[in-house]
């Protein structure tokens, strides 16, 4: 069973104890789903990678001529690359950026995660997690190694337009 670990220091974070209690039931729901574990994380992209897959992830849009933002992100969700397209909404930049970190957070697509919002919308309490499609862990070796988001387009374009990225790196 997955446990949270939960800060017991004074009563003023009450509300950070009930929304880690929430983000471990709705991580532990979703790892029940699954028959093994998520991969765990291992050393972190480097910007000669994190520029590959914008790369890779650009020339996919372009093809589609898709307006899209393209974000990469470390194994702590850190931003490595942000790539906003010409003519791309601005609304996407934090959309993009908080795909890629959720997919490092919850090691798994952010697919996962909105299909999940089907039968139970728990997803939509847990702060700074985007449960939209278009998010994807960057696996190496088996290992986590950061995170691709995409926004802009459909959620199954951007994700389309994220595996191009991630492609990049086989």
């Amino acid at each position: 069973m997955f446990q949270v670990p939960i800060r017991t220091t004074g009563t003023s974070d009450r509300r950070g104890r009930w929304l880690a209690g929430l983000a471990g039931l709705a991580f532990a729901g979703t790892l029940a789903a699954q028959t093994s574990g998520p991969p765990p994380y291992g050393m972190s992209l480097n910007i000669d990678q994190a520029k590959r897959m914008v790369a890779a992830a650009e020339a996919e849009a372009m093809k589609n001529n898709w307006g899209v933002v393209i974000a990469v992100v470390d194994t702590g969700g850190h931003l490595l690359a942000l790539h906003r397209l010409d003519g791309t909404q601005t609304g996407s930049v934090d959309i993009a950026a908080g795909k890629a970190r959720t997919a490092v957070a919850f090691r798994r697509p952010t697919k996962v995660l909105e299909e999940s919002l089907q039968t139970s919308p728990r997803f939509l309490a847990v702060e700074g997690a985007m449960p939209l499609e278009g998010g994807i862990p960057v696996i190496v070796d088996g290992k986590i190694v950061g995170g691709i988001g995409v926004s802009g387009v459909t959620a199954q374009q951007d994700a389309q337009v994220a595996t191009a990225g991630m492609a990049a790196l086989k």
